[in-house]
């Protein structure tokens, strides 16, 4: 219903517009509708730099704003020239022509007007269709909270009645946009309508080692975020908290996001809605290890089964003090981290002490083995790594380390 009242609306202005302004300017302002509608694009490409070199930091503003400057620019350009053009045709039939010839011309240019105009009304009516379409596109998955802005919700409304009354192909048919901007609305979609998918997001592979990084190490620990997005607030709440408003007031941060997402969107999709990555599965060393005492224990009895009970007690007490908080983390790049390890800092003049050290590593697969490369006491070892389901083991010497996968 919204779209047939915009369309009667907007064509009906338009007709008195063209009644009131003849059919040269209504043809000028046709021609600039679309010359402008095929630059706003390309063009609006070339000022997205210009967009953030005056200051504004937003993505979605920087990359909406152009086109339509570049759009408005070039029909005021078109207006400007109709009018021009007007002017000089009304005052050669004012006063070379004759009033008789004057008023025919007078009838002429303002009924032909009218039915020019009616294409200008149509081509605004299939512009506001596709940016109707491509907008509520996102609007309809994300914005579902009946605590949403009036804004949102009349957008939902009319991209329903886009689909409804079939305007919503028309749209469609001049639709440029590629094939990602909807695949990521998808995966927006279905993230912001499952909030029990956020540990299976944190889980993705390409995910691990970017949590890992402080700049991103707010927006995965964000209470705040948490709640929204298990509350399903509105989708402006949520890109309003600090940690979402840092991230995309921030390019570089923003860049380093995208890139690692934009080539596997499809995997990452496949990922949240069946748990298995086509791309990762393979490599089953991925992801987030925590240390298990008893695992560890259990390797130490098999290795050393004729070891007392006194030392036995003893060796069990110290690793579940020293080794407790470990955990182990890698990353598809081939990049590994040992969080919270245990090392023995001598200071002299006091007693032997403990501090604990993330150690950086690096891991490989050597014909379906694993090797891990890492320096715990400052010299390099290189370490089998065995990998059977959720259990993970680091053949160290002296003491074998078992984890299990984090849940």
């Amino acid at each position: 219903m919204t779209i047939w009242i915009l369309a009667i609306l907007l064509l009906a202005s338009e007709v008195g517009l063209g009644l009131r302004q003849g059919a040269i300017r209504a043809a000028c302002s046709f021609i600039g509708i679309m010359l402008g509608a095929l630059l706003a694009n390309p063009l609006g490409h070339l000022l997205e730099r210009t967009a953030a070199s005056v200051g504004i930091k937003h993505p979605l503003v920087q990359w909406l704003l152009p086109p339509l400057i570049v759009f408005a620019v070039v029909v005021v350009i078109f207006k400007a020239a109709g009018y021009a053009a007007h002017r000089k045709v009304g005052v050669l039939y004012k006063y070379k022509a004759g009033d008789l010839r004057l008023a025919l011309w007078q009838r002429l240019n303002s009924r032909l007007g009218m039915c020019v105009a009616l294409a200008n009304g149509a081509a605004y009516l299939v512009l506001i269709s596709f940016v109707l379409y491509i907008a509520s596109y996102w609007s309809v998955q994300l914005a579902t909270a009946p605590a949403n802005p009036r804004g949102l919700r009349i957008l939902n409304r009319m991209g329903k009645d886009l689909q409804s009354t079939g305007m919503a192909e028309v749209g469609r048919s001049i639709d440029r946009m590629p094939a990602l901007y909807y695949e990521t609305a998808d995966v927006a979609g279905l993230l912001y309508n499952n909030p029990s998918l956020k540990e299976r997001l944190y889980e993705y592979p390409l995910f691990i080692g970017l949590a890992e990084q402080p700049d991103f190490e707010g927006l995965v620990n964000s209470s705040e975020l948490a709640q929204a997005w298990q509350d399903q607030a509105p989708i402006t709440q949520i890109i309003k908290s600090p940690s979402v408003d840092g991230l995309l007031k921030n390019p570089e941060l923003l860049l380093t996001f995208w890139g690692l997402v934009r080539p596997d969107l499809n995997d990452l999709t496949t990922y949240l809605t069946t748990g298995q990555s086509p791309r990762f599965g393979a490599e089953k060393i991925l992801g987030r290890w925590n240390f298990d005492v008893n695992g560890t224990i259990g390797l130490l009895r098999r290795s050393r089964p004729t070891i007392p009970s006194k030392e036995m007690a003893r060796v069990k007490n110290w690793i579940a003090q020293e080794f407790a908080r470990m955990t182990f983390v890698v990353m598809p790049d081939h990049k590994s981290i040992l969080k919270n390890f245990p090392h023995a800092k001598a200071t002299p003049g006091a007693p032997p002490s403990t501090e604990l050290l993330n150690v950086p590593g690096r891991w490989k697969n050597a014909d379906g083995q694993y090797v891990l490369s890492y320096s715990p006491e400052g010299r390099v070892e290189e370490v089998g790594v065995t990998v059977d389901g959720d259990r993970l083991v680091i053949a160290s010497q002296g003491l074998e380390l078992a984890f299990e996968r984090q849940d």
